[in-house]
């Protein structure tokens, strides 16, 4: 991976396949890696070196065997990954949620879109995010 990337945590397979089809849509799609839970994204990101790890983490809040909080936990207590921003990428409108992804690390929380637009443009506002732009809070809902 020596150009910067996102990986995508995602179980269910359906988001999967509508952000693979944003991002090559938008013409971005080489960028975008995938884990399908927790434990899955930290085996992938352990096997890379430090200039191989992805620009940004995108992250489902409900997955199975360790979910987006607990993943979100470890990232931000590891040394090497604790600098990667993560997204928590939800379909959760829970305010307390939202409150402790943020109070654990997460650079924004956002809601799932629900339409291909909608997903179409978060695509452009993750890879812009990945290339090294900020994350402002007003980009942070659907």
């Amino acid at each position: 991976m020596a150009e910067k990337t996102i990986l995508l945590v995602e179980d269910d397979e359906e988001d999967q396949f509508l952000m693979r089809e944003a991002f090559n849509d938008n013409g971005i799609g080489e960028a975008l890696r995938f884990a399908s839970n927790g434990e899955s994204a930290i085996e992938f990101l352990d096997e890379l070196n430090e200039q191989e790890l992805p620009s940004l983490i995108v992250m489902d809040l409900n997955m199975p065997r360790m979910n987006g909080r607990e993943t979100l936990t470890h990232l931000k207590q590891h040394d090497v990954y604790k600098s990667i921003p993560v997204i928590i990428y939800s379909t959760s409108i829970n305010d307390i949620e939202r409150i402790r992804c943020k109070e654990i690390g997460a650079a924004a929380y956002i809601i799932k879109p629900t339409t291909f637009t909608e997903c179409q443009e978060i695509a452009k506002w993750f890879h812009k995010i990945g290339c090294g732009s900020e994350v402002k809070e007003e980009n942070t809902e659907a």
